[in-house]
């Protein structure tokens, strides 16, 4: 075996390496995430629950506090399908040109329409379709 197989050999033993650890990182950071999520919302609930069981104004301040709390998420999950279309839309107009570019006796450029019509859609579907909190 010449230099260059083990130079191709050091290669992929690097690059194998690293998607190893990459991907376990992806692993642990989601995973712990996960479990954040959970706890918050454990003790969330945990307060919720004594708050109810309180007398008549702590249980009126728990069910106000999850109306708000079910209108907050429906609006930040509106405005994440807004950012979501805005950013589909702007990869589609870029991709158009440049895949036109890239194989220009080809309509591969319409897989950019494809993304902007679907950006589109998402876009617009944040204005029309409300949650039944609202």
């Amino acid at each position: 075996m010449g230099s260059d197989g083990m130079e191709v050999i050091a290669l992929f033993g690097f690059l194998a390496v690293g998607a190893v650890a990459l991907f376990s990182f992806i692993a642990v950071a989601s995973w712990s995430d996960n479990r954040r999520k959970e706890r918050e919302s454990y003790y969330h609930n945990d307060t919720l629950k004594k708050l109810a069981e309180s007398s008549g104004a702590g249980a009126s301040a728990a069910i106000e506090l999850l109306r708000e709390d079910a209108r907050l998420r429906a609006m930040r999950k509106r405005q994440d399908m807004k950012v979501g279309g805005v950013v589909l839309v702007a990869v589609g107009i870029g991709i158009i040109p440049f895949l036109h570019a890239l194989i220009p006796h080809a309509p591969i450029y319409m897989v950019g329409i494809l993304l902007l019509l679907v950006g589109a859609g998402l876009f617009g579907s944040s204005f029309f379709f409300r949650s039944p909190a609202e």
